[in-house]
């Protein structure tokens, strides 16, 4: 087995983590120019923190001012402080047979089902994450009407309100008046919801149909679309339910808005832990187990929005 064993599999992990199927919502969203602290590192309490500059400050601005001296307005600055997720895989336990070489192959088939459980769990994370409380005045949370038109709102099996063009268009609404932003607004859809869209063929069918990875979500409504099927839940109240909780007969699975420039995220540390087979000598398995931090989050809740 070669010497280095342990550091081309970690190596080849991370690589992975960074270029494996991303989820494409996450796209351009900007990555916080942070250091990430590790905090009582290799105990049980292990952390990875980041502290950022922020500031709510925006400057007044006066129109056919005439009345000098002009006001002083104070620059008001905080600090920010963020804990990274952390998301650990169960040990896998490969032989030394198995590992002979090292080559890429190898590693891929014996990692490949951690670090896609990483993966699925962070990107699941992300959504719950971004996702607003409940509804506000700058975090609109939504209730599709099922209403298209003049015709009766249109139903779901089991009595669920479909999403149709008129509830984007008010939505669309909704988020005008919560100041988002004009550009890159994204719309996270879920299952149900992507499907409702997809019965409507005179509007929506061949722009979703037609989406596929490598090419640009479709835009509709001034809303960049994209599907995930791991989007959080919400009471019947519209109050977000909390992340990994069982969802009840009455919970709602929502689609996710937001502004890109309101996002941030941020990928942490990545670890191997690692015990060689020669000190496993009834086994002679070597054991490997992954940690990896990574963290998506609104800047403020504002931005922010859900369709139920």
């Amino acid at each position: 087995m070669p010497a280095n064993f342990p550091e081309i599999w970690v190596d080849r992990v991370i690589e992975n983590l960074d270029n494996s199927d991303q989820a494409p919502w996450l796209d351009g969203v900007a990555e916080l120019d942070a250091d990430v602290t590790a905090v009582g590192e290799n105990t049980a309490t292990e952390q990875n923190i980041i502290h950022l500059a922020s500031t709510d400050f925006e400057v007044d601005v006066l129109i056919n001012n005439n009345t000098y001296p002009i006001p002083v307005q104070v620059y008001a600055d905080g600090n920010l402080s963020f804990s990274l997720d952390k998301y650990q895989t169960k040990v896998v336990t490969v032989s030394d047979d198995q590992v002979m070489g090292a080559s890429y192959d190898k590693i891929d088939k014996v990692t490949k089902s951690g670090t896609r459980a990483i993966l699925v769990s962070k990107y699941a994370k992300a959504t719950h994450s971004i996702a607003p409380q409940t509804n506000t005045v700058k975090t609109p949370v939504f209730l599709a009407t099922g209403v298209n038109g003049t015709d009766a709102p249109l139903v779901a099996a089991g009595g669920r309100l479909r999403l149709t063009y008129d509830d984007l268009v008010n939505y669309k609404s909704e988020c005008d008046d919560a100041d988002f932003s004009e550009e890159d607004r994204r719309l996270v859809l879920s299952n149900d919801h992507w499907n409702d869209l997809l019965l409507d063929r005179k509007r929506f069918g061949d722009k979703l149909v037609d989406y596929a990875k490598g090419k640009p979500a479709p835009v509709i409504a001034g809303f960049e679309l994209y599907q995930y099927i791991k989007t959080p839940y919400y009471t019947s109240a519209g109050v977000k339910k909390a992340y990994g909780s069982v969802p009840s007969g009455t919970d709602k699975r929502a689609s996710v808005s937001f502004c890109k420039d309101g996002i941030a995220k941020k990928t942490g540390n990545t670890k191997q832990y690692f015990a060689p087979a020669a000190t496993n000598p009834s086994g002679q398995t070597n054991d490997l187990a992954y940690r990896h931090y990574f963290l998506a989050t609104p800047f403020r809740a504002e931005k922010i929005g859900a369709i139920l």
